[in-house]
C-alpha cells in the first residue's frame, strides 16, 4: 500500500474520530480491500466448506467496526488492529456457535508460520487458539497483542511496532517467545 493512501486513511481515521460522517464514506471504499485481504487469510485457515464465507466475514466485521463508539483511531494500522480483533471473535464465535472440539481432538498437527503447529481440525484450532491467546494475555498482554495482530490480522513487523509503540526489534523477540509458548500450550502432548 503506497504511503499517500496511508495518509489518507490515517486522515479520514481521524477526522471520523472527530465526528465527520463523510470521512467514514470515505473511507470504506480504501480500506474494504485490505479488509478483505484480512478476511481471507482468516478463511484459509478454515476448512473448505466452512458457513461462512470472506464477504460475509468482511461485512460483519465492518458492521461492528462502524458501530464502535468513542474510539478515537490513531492510524490505519490501529484500525486494522482493531478489524483483525473483531474477525477472529466473529469466527470464534462461529466456531463454538457449532460445539466444535476443544482441542482438535487428537488430529495430526500441521505448520502454520515459522514453527507453531496446530490441529487441522479448523474450527477447534480457531477456539484452541483463542483460548491460548486469552492466557497468554492474563499474563503478558503485549505478547497477546502481538499474536493477534500479526497472525489473524497479518500486520507486519512495522506495522505491529507502530500498533503497539514499541520497537520492530521488541516485536521480533516477543513474537518469537510468544509463538514458542502457544507450541507448548495448543499441543501439550509434544512437552510432555
Amino acid at each position: 500500500m503506497a504511503e499517500p493512501l496511508h495518509n489518507e486513511i490515517t486522515q479520514l481515521l481521524v477526522a471520523w474520530s472527530d465526528g465527520d460522517p463523510t470521512a467514514r464514506d470515505q473511507l470504506i471504499p480504501l480500506v474494504y480491500e485490505e479488509l478483505h485481504r484480512l478476511a481471507h487469510q482468516y478463511m484459509k485457515r478454515e476448512s473448505p466448506g466452512h458457513t461462512l464465507q470472506t464477504s460475509a466475514l468482511v461485512n460483519e466485521a465492518f458492521v461492528k467496526l462502524v458501530d464502535q463508539r468513542n474510539v478515537l483511531w490513531r492510524n490505519r494500522a490501529h484500525f486494522y488492529g482493531i478489524a483483525s480483533q473483531l474477525m477472529r471473535r466473529i469466527l470464534v464465535d462461529h466456531a463454538r456457535s457449532r460445539k466444535t472440539a476443544k482441542r482438535g481432538g487428537g488430529v495430526p498437527a500441521m505448520c502454520f508460520d515459522d514453527g507453531l503447529y496446530i490441529s487441522k481440525k479448523r474450527s477447534g484450532e480457531v477456539v484452541a487458539v483463542h483460548e491460548a491467546l486469552e492466557e497468554l494475555a492474563k499474563f503478558d498482554q503485549r505478547k497477546g497483542q502481538i499474536v493477534e495482530l500479526r497472525f489473524f490480522g497479518g500486520l507486519s513487523i512495522d506495522e505491529t511496532a507502530e500498533v503497539l509503540g514499541v520497537s520492530p526489534g521488541t516485536v521480533m523477540r516477543d513474537w518469537t517467545l510468544a509463538k514458542a509458548w502457544l507450541l507448548r500450550e495448543i499441543s501439550p502432548e509434544i512437552y510432555s
